[in-house]
């Protein structure tokens, strides 16, 4: 027997964007001259972030339907350097974190699951977990 369910709905988009990080121009750690060097990762360089939003849901008739969360979220990037969150100098673990700051403000409440990735091959994946409910009276 299972004592506890927890459900989750899940959404994918790409989101196409110029990006840098600046800190490979100068870091030791980054700008190595060997075969390991990463310093062209400070200059501006094409991605296409891949996302995938899993959000938690409290019955079986989605509470949020799928086809409105995703359209909500790909709006969040649509408007270029007016869009709501931006994408230029950010680790895709920054562009999971300000997500999730616009999907609790949205939806209170719920776990969220954010994957993010450069091209779909390498990425981060962060559970963040609401807040526990204060049983305090």
């Amino acid at each position: 027997e299972m004592s506890e369910v927890k459900k989750l709905i899940w959404v994918t988009f790409q989101q196409e964007a110029l990006h840098r990080y600046p800190a490979a121009l100068t870091d030791p750690k980054l700008k190595t001259g060997d075969e390991y060097d990463v310093s062209f990762l400070g200059h501006p360089h094409r991605h296409v972030f891949h996302f995938r939003v899993a959000i938690q849901v409290f019955h079986d008739d989605r509470d949020i339907e799928f086809i409105q969360f995703k359209r909500w979220l790909e709006s969040l990037y649509s408007g270029g350097n007016d869009s709501v969150l931006q994408l230029d100098h950010k680790s895709c673990e920054m562009i999971a974190d300000d997500l999730q700051c616009e999907i609790v403000d949205r939806y209170p409440g719920r776990d969220i699951t954010i994957e993010v990735s450069e091209d779909g091959e390498n990425g981060c994946i962060i559970e963040f977990q609401r807040e526990p409910e204060d049983d305090q009276e």
